[in-house]
Formats: structure tokens, C-alpha cells, sequence
């Protein structure tokens, strides 16, 4: 019992990283603190400062801590053909959607019904944008002939049944709307008179983006064609075309200044004078260029750009400096305040980073290593550049060529190495006090990617290294590639200059497997190492020389994992063997034949064998066990071995290493789990799929056992408060408790008493009027429940009395609304139940009264033949 008692047995998703952007548009609320994302066919509400998702619409929120309460307003279905673009005026009255057929239309938001619609485009709508025109009046250019007739046609069918403008009302009569499309034309329409008063054909590609300044009374445009045109809102005419040199996909102005955003293919924030026609400002130029920029949100009361790459992520860039530009200066250089993930794409591995592990490294199917925090941070201030809550990113690691397959930390925390598809691995110090993410060394040599990665276990003899790890490296890494071969590579002390890169070698090179190298894990005292292939085989391998010391076979499918005991493992009994020795250790992996494995490094063979995935094991740890100094020895000796394990199948098992026996099965994925890693200090599991999901796993055992523990003394106690109650004839108070403790047999004894009573109350249903009252105010469970319970008491013909007799008070008892009431809680098999077995109930009575009939007939004929035989008998008497 002590050993069931210690043992690890339920964990909870305490907390989880899960996306909140995969594409679409975007938008800010008013002071920058709410981003609404899209996030396939849902929209996500998100406050920026904490990451904490405020409410999903048209969609539910999993783990149920909806803080808004979103209402659905209204349903509209525009158009024939998908909306491309929408986009709302500044009065928050008025609605523009833009299709892929080429027509706009202009809805009423309060009431939902459409006031315009305005044709001609002669394709997808890509850009709209409402403004307000200046006071003086427009000049409305001269069309063809053949166009004005089919203008006015058009004309005609959209204003019938509509009301006119009031012409006298000016502020309508401003109204304009800007519409782009495809054909790289630009319709300015006037939404009074409900026609278009100015078409602007400069461009030679799509139309990306809009913008009006009402302050220099200019509209600017910007096209795939890599310009973007400044145009006078006046006369229509050309102010100024800007060449961008990329393709534009946002533009807008910065606030009511005439500089200009753009973003583009180039995936750099840049900013442009509209006066002057050149760069005032753009993004700090990174080793790696970011994805595309396919839209730009500004706040201009924060000073702040949030800029929407074409790989999910967000940046968040400062405009103070703009106000510091002068006409003469250079560009100037906008700050990168934040980046947020909008998706971390499929997680292949993932690890805690730092001492006090308050970082969580991902390679999430990019070449960037995403470093993320996992404290739980707040701040008040609007869009600001607070990263401290949990989930926020912190720092990107660039530098790989291709996607990040593999990647460890070493046991101080500091030293995270990487393996990716570029056929390098990576070596990186994290000084996270300092904010300070570098990159240390690349080991080249490999002819193909490296896909299987593990430092050194221990650290060197030296005080330097103990004493300063950030300061020393550890000293050797192994790596293992699609090449079929491992190295070790040594790793040089620190750099004798800052900008030096110290040099990197191997060791040695052995070719290891025939198929590809997916895991290697190095042992706790750096003397062994083994690798796992897709050739079924593990093999162990001496760190010094680089010789196999023993291989394992058994899988019958290629082994994604493979891990050492810890040091001070407790002896693990076999399938038909006794306790092995951990002399020498065990060695877990994980295969994709669905079993797990565990095996002994003595003799090289296979301990257990675990079953239970439905899917390929893709990876395997061990769990964290007490040693005898962490707590009394006697309590570590009776705690078991546990081992987890992910797989293909979406779940996380906790296993039993001596009884092979599941403790807890963990769900919360909806793809295959491909990395896995646990807190020795918490036992807090994380694990992260394919679905885009981490989810940070509590150790709830203890608090399940006090909650079991105190559930059990509480129904302890109830049932003999009901012995209680029974024994002292307390009926009202022994039938509540005898239904919610779930009692039926003691519920029947209760009501066989009531009905057997004799003589029963007057004017009592059951036998007593105290019964009659409590069944007459059960809640709808309990009455749920005690009709369950009729149910199966009326099957058997013994107790169909006491059911139908109880039965009978509970229909008398509760109107039919009430009865009604309990549908879709199982309430029509109930109902069934009871009508067929009374009904049988009922023919049999009937029966005994046929039977009764043919009995009393029996009865009077033996009557009237005794009385002839008496009458005889006493003739004869007479006559003697």
C-alpha cells in the first residue's frame, strides 16, 4: 500500500503553448492591447501583455478559461464567391467586403443590410479603404460614351429600393471609398451619389494596399508591380510614384505625418517620406532574411508597428525614432521591440534551457531554434515590449541553413547543441541573466543531416568547470547522421578573442548503422553511448575509443529512442528473471514496432517489453527517481521505477518498469508527440507534437491521493450516519443518503419497511407521510436516480411490488412538465424499462384473475357436492 501510495500515478495540463495565428488577417483594438487572429476556422481574441487567450469565436475553448463572452450578432452572406478583402470605417457604422467577383458592397453594421452595391472591377478584389474627402468639391472625370450608358445601367439596378442621400447632409456627402484589385486599377467611389467619381490606372500588378491622409489630402497605393504611387486626393492626379525594389503587400500612412509604411517580399519594415520620395527609416537587417511581410498594423498612439510574416510570426517594431529623422539624415533604424509566434509549426524536439530551467528551447520544422519563457509574468502596459509571461518569445537562434531535426542541454543548463539538415551541428551558449543568446561552434564533417545529437553527461574534474559553467563548455559532443556514421567531437575552452570561433574536430568517425541514426544518449559517467537506427539495431559504444561494446537486438522495426538510466537507478526486475544488476545499467528505447524496451547492459539483453501504443514510440525518458539522500532511503526503496513514452498515437504513457503495468495514460494532442522532456525537480512532463502544441504536464498524484483519502473517509462516514438513520427509523433523512451514496440494496430494504407497515398512515401514498414528503422534493438526479433504481427492482417480480407501490407516489407526486423534463439523461430507457415490465406485471395479474374465476368455480361445485353427500348421509340416518 506505501508502494501504490509513492508512486506516480495521475498528472494534469496545467498549462499549454498552443498557436493563435495560421494565417488570415488580423486586428488591434483600439489601445493595443487585444490582437484578434485568425486561426483556421476560428478567431482568437489574445492580450498581448500576458499571452493568455481571452475567447475563441465560432469555436470552443478547451480548457474553459474564457474570460470574454463573445455573442453572435448577426450572420451575413455577401457574395457568390469568396470575400477577399474587408474592411470597416472609421465611425465603426459601415461595412465595405470585397469578393472575388469583383463586386463591393457597403453594408449597414447595426442593421445588416447592404446600402451599396458597386460594380466595376474586372476582377478579385484585393484592397479597400474608407476616408473622408476634403471640403472642396471634386472634379468627376470625363468617361467614354459606351461606359457612361453601361454606368448608368448599373446605376439603375443598384439604387432600386434603396432611399437616396440627403445631398445637403455634408458629412455623408464626403464619404468616399477606395477599392483595388487585380487589374491594377483603383476605383475612388463616392458613396452619396453611389457612383465612381475617379479611376486611377497607373499600376501594372495587383493593388496590395490603401491609405489617405486627410492632413495633406493625399491617397497612396501600393502594387506587386514594386511602387507605390502618391496620389492628390483633389485632382487625382500623380504626385509621386515611389519604387519600393520589392513586391509590396501593406502599406499605410504613419499616423498623420506624409511618411508611408511598406512591407513586402523582403520581410523588412520600411518607412518612406511621401514629400521627398526617399527612405527615412527600415528594419535592422538580419543575418537571415525574414519571411515576407503580408501585413502592417500601427498604433500610432503607442508608437508602435506589428508587422504579420508569411511563416506566422509577428513582430513588433518601434516608430519613436521616426520622430528624430530629419530631412538630411540617413535612414534611421526602427527597433525590434517583440516577436510573437503566431504557430510553432510542427515541434520536433524541445528542451529546458537555463539553471532554473525558466526557458524552453524548440525546434519547431525551421532553421531557428525558438527560445520561449515559461515564467508567469504580467504588465499593464499596452503593446508594450514585456516578454516575461509564460509562452512569450524570447530569443531566436539563427544560423542553420535548413530545418533543426535534433537538439540537447547540457546538465548546467547553458550549453544547448543543435543538428539540422545543412549537415552541421551547433553548439550555443544561453546567458539569459545577461539577454545574451550566441552562437559558439559548428562541427562540420558530415555528409548528411545529423538527426540524432547528446552531450557529455558529467562535467569535467576541473573546480573551473563546475564552479563556472558558463564559462566552459562540456567537453565532448556525439553526433549521429543519415550517413549511417557517429563522431565525437571535442570541444575547445573559451575563445582567446571575442570574435573568434574556436575550432572544432572530430575525434573519430565510425561508421555505426546500415540505415539512418535517429537518437544517441550518452551515459551519466561519460564511458558509454548508444545509438538507435532505423536498422531495428542499438548499439553501446565505449566514449574513449569509439568500439562497440555490445549490440541489442529485438525491435522488428526501426528504434526512435534510446536512453541510459540515471545514475542510482533502482534494480529492475525482468520479465522471468529477477532483479538485474545496475552495475553496468539499463538502457530504455522506443521503437516504431509500438513497444518499448528495456534492457541490460550486463548481458545485453531484453528485460521487459511494454505494449500499448497503437502508433510508433517516438521517444522515451526515464522519470525522475529520489535517490537515498533526497529522502529517507526506506521511502525511495519502495518508490518504483517509471519510465514515459510519446508516440505516433497522440498520447503520453506512464509506464511501471518492474510490472510493465500503464500507471496513467495523458491526452491532450491531436497529432504525433515527437518530443518529450521532464523537470527533475516538479516531474513536470512537457511534451510537443505535430499539432503545434506543448503542454506542460503536473504531477497531481499527491493531490489525487488526499482527495481519494478524503472521499473515502467522508463515504465511510455517510454510511454509518445511514446505519444510523436505519436503525433509528429516520426514513427522510436515510432515503437522501441512501441515494446519493448510490445504495440500492439499503434503499430497497428502506422502502420494502415503508410499504410492509402495518397499519399504514392515513392518507399516505407509500405507508408513511414522511416518505410521501421526501419523494416528493428529490432534486432531478436523485429522482433520475430512484427512478433507475424502480426500474431494476420492477424487473424481478419479488420487489415489483415495493416499485410499483413508490412508483405510483412518484407519478402522483410531480406533474408531467417535471417528469418531462429529465429527457436526454438517459430518461427514455428508463421510461422503457418500466412500461415493459409493468405491462408484464399486468397481463400476469390478469391472468391470476382468469385463474381466480376457474378456482372459485372449483370451490362452489365441491360446496353444493358436500352439501348433497351430507343431506344423503343424513336421510339414511333418519331411516335406520
Amino acid at each position: 500500500m506505501a508502494s501504490q501510495k509513492t508512486s506516480i500515478t495521475t498528472f494534469e495540463p496545467e498549462r499549454v503553448i498552443q498557436p493563435i495565428y495560421t494565417g488570415g488577417d488580423i486586428a488591434l483594438d483600439s489601445e493595443g492591447r487585444i490582437l484578434a487572429t485568425c486561426l483556421g476556422e476560428e478567431a482568437i481574441l489574445t492580450d498581448l501583455n500576458t499571452g493568455q487567450a481571452l475567447t475563441r469565436i465560432e469555436g470552443s475553448f478547451e480548457d474553459g478559461r474564457t474570460i470574454l463572452a463573445p455573442t453572435l450578432l448577426r450572420t451575413l452572406k455577401p457574395h457568390s464567391t469568396p470575400v477577399i478583402t474587408i474592411a470597416v470605417d472609421s465611425t465603426g457604422t459601415l461595412l465595405a467586403t470585397g469578393s472575388a467577383d469583383g463586386i463591393i458592397k457597403v453594408w449597414d453594421i447595426r442593421g445588416g443590410f447592404v446600402t451599396h452595391i458597386l460594380r466595376g472591377h474586372s476582377g478579385v478584389i484585393s484592397a479597400l479603404h474608407f476616408f473622408e474627402a476634403g471640403t472642396n468639391p471634386e472634379p468627376e472625370r470625363e468617361k467614354p460614351l459606351k461606359q457612361k450608358k453601361k454606368r448608368r445601367k448599373d446605376s439603375d439596378l443598384e439604387q432600386d429600393g434603396m432611399e437616396d442621400v440627403v445631398h445637403g447632409d455634408l458629412a455623408t456627402s464626403r464619404f468616399r471609398l477606395a477599392s483595388g484589385g487585380e487589374d491594377g486599377k483603383i476605383r475612388i467611389w463616392n458613396l452619396a451619389k453611389r457612383k465612381s467619381i475617379a479611376t486611377l490606372d497607373s499600376h501594372v500588378s495587383v493593388v496590395r494596399g490603401l491609405g489617405y491622409s486627410p492632413t495633406f489630402n493625399i491617397l497612396v497605393s501600393a502594387s506587386r508591380d514594386r511602387t507605390a504611387i502618391v496620389w492628390d486626393a483633389q485632382t487625382w492626379d500623380i504626385r509621386r510614384v515611389i519604387p519600393i525594389q520589392e513586391v509590396v503587400e501593406a502599406v499605410g500612412f504613419v499616423g498623420d505625418s506624409a511618411l508611408i509604411y511598406t512591407g513586402g517580399d523582403s520581410g523588412r519594415l520600411r518607412i518612406w517620406d511621401t514629400q521627398t520620395g526617399r527612405k527615412a527609416a527600415e528594419e535592422h537587417a538580419t543575418e537571415k532574411e525574414e519571411d515576407e511581410i503580408i501585413r502592417i498594423l500601427h498604433n500610432p498612439a503607442m508608437n508602435r508597428f506589428l508587422s504579420v510574416h508569411s511563416d506566422q510570426s509577428l513582430l513588433l517594431h518601434s516608430s519613436s525614432s521616426l520622430s528624430q529623422t530629419s530631412a538630411s539624415d540617413a535612414p534611421s533604424e526602427l527597433h525590434l521591440l517583440r516577436r510573437i509566434s503566431g504557430t510553432h509549426d510542427e515541434i520536433i524536439d524541445l528542451a529546458y534551457v537555463t539553471p532554473d530551467r525558466s526557458l524552453l528551447a524548440l525546434a519547431t520544422n525551421l532553421e531557428d531554434i525558438r527560445i520561449v519563457s515559461l515564467a508567469a509574468g504580467d504588465s499593464d502596459e499596452s503593446l508594450g515590449t514585456n516578454g516575461s509571461y509564460f509562452g512569450a518569445d524570447v530569443a531566436l537562434l539563427q544560423g542553420h541553413q535548413d530545418i533543426i531535426i535534433c537538439l540537447d542541454v547540457d546538465s548546467s543548463g547553458y550549453w544547448l547543441a543543435t543538428g539540422a539538415k545543412d549537415n552541421t551541428a551547433r553548439l550555443w551558449k544561453i546567458d539569459h541573466a545577461r539577454n545574451t543568446y550566441e552562437h559558439y561552434a559548428t562541427f562540420t564533417g558530415h555528409a548528411e543531416s545529423i538527426g540524432a545529437i547528446s552531450f557529455a553527461q558529467q562535467p569535467s574534474a576541473s573546480n573551473s568547470s563546475t564552479q563556472a559553467p558558463l564559462d566552459h563548455p562540456p567537453t565532448f559532443l556525439i553526433t549521429g547522421s543519415q550517413d549511417k556514421t557517429v563522431k565525437q567531437w571535442k570541444i575547445a575552452g573559451p575563445r582567446s578573442k571575442p570574435s573568434a570561433q574556436p575550432p572544432s574536430r572530430a575525434v573519430y568517425t565510425r561508421k555505426a548503422h546500415d540505415k539512418d541514426i535517429n537518437a544517441i544518449s550518452v551515459n551519466h559517467n561519460n564511458t558509454l553511448f548508444a545509438s538507435a537506427s532505423q536498422d531495428r539495431t542499438i548499439k553501446i559504444w565505449s566514449v574513449e575509443e569509439g568500439e562497440v561494446q555490445g549490440i541489442l537486438r529485438g525491435h522488428r522495426r526501426g528504434v526512435w529512442s534510446v536512453k541510459f538510466a540515471p545514475k542510482d537507478t533502482p534494480p529492475i526486475s525482468g520479465d522471468s528473471t529477477g532483479p538485474t544488476s545496475s552495475r553496468r545499467g539499463v538502457v530504455l528505447t522506443g521503437s516504431g514496432d509500438k513497444t518499448v524496451k528495456i534492457w541490460s547492459l550486463t548481458d545485453y539483453s531484453c528485460l521487459r517489453t511494454l505494449e500499448g501504443h497503437t502508433n510508433s514510440v517516438l521517444k522515451v525518458l526515464w522519470m525522475p527517481h529520489p535517490s537515498s539522500s533526497s529522502e529517507d532511503s526506506t521511502a525511495a526503496s519502495k518508490r518504483p521505477v517509471q519510465i514515459a513514452s510519446a508516440g505516433g498515437d497522440g498520447l503520453v504513457k506512464i509506464w511501471d518498469a518492474n510490472t510493465g503495468e500503464v500507471a496513467c495514460t495523458l491526452d491532450n494532442h491531436t497529432d504525433r508527440i515527437w518530443a518529450l522532456t521532464v523537470d527533475p525537480a516538479t516531474n513536470t512532463l512537457v511534451s510537443g507534437g505535430g499539432d503545434s502544441v506543448v503542454t506542460f504536464w503536473k504531477n497531481t498524484t499527491s493531490n489525487t491521493i488526499a482527495a481519494t483519502a478524503a472521499a473515502s473517509t467522508a463515504r465511510v462516514e455517510q454510511e454509518q450516519q445511514l446505519m444510523n438513520y436505519m436503525h433509528a427509523g429516520n426514513y427522510r433523512e436515510a432515503i437522501v443518503l441512501a441515494l446519493t451514496l448510490n445504495h440500492p440494496a439499503r434503499l430497497l430494504s428502506l422502502f420494502q419497511g415503508v410499504v410492509d407497515k402495518s397499519p399504514p398512515e392515513e392518507g399516505s401514498l407509500s405507508g408513511l407521510k414522511a416518505v410521501d414528503e421526501v419523494l416528493m422534493n428529490l432534486s432531478d438526479e436523485q429522482l433520475l436516480e430512484l427512478l433507475r433504481r424502480l426500474r431494476d427492482w420492477n424487473t424481478n417480480a419479488r420487489t415489483a411490488v415495493v416499485a410499483q407501490r413508490i412508483l405510483n407516489v412518484v407519478v402522483r407526486s410531480y406533474p408531467p412538465g417535471r417528469l418531462a423534463g429529465l429527457r436526454g439523461r438517459g430518461w427514455k430507457e428508463v421510461v422503457d424499462g418500466l412500461k415493459a415490465y409493468t405491462e408484464r406485471h399486468y397481463r400476469r395479474m390478469a391472468e391470476l384473475v382468469d385463474e381466480s374465476y376457474l378456482v372459485e368455480y372449483t370451490l362452489r361445485e365441491m360446496e353444493e357436492v358436500s352439501l348433497v353427500d351430507g343431506e344423503g348421509a343424513l336421510g339414511e340416518a333418519v331411516m335406520v
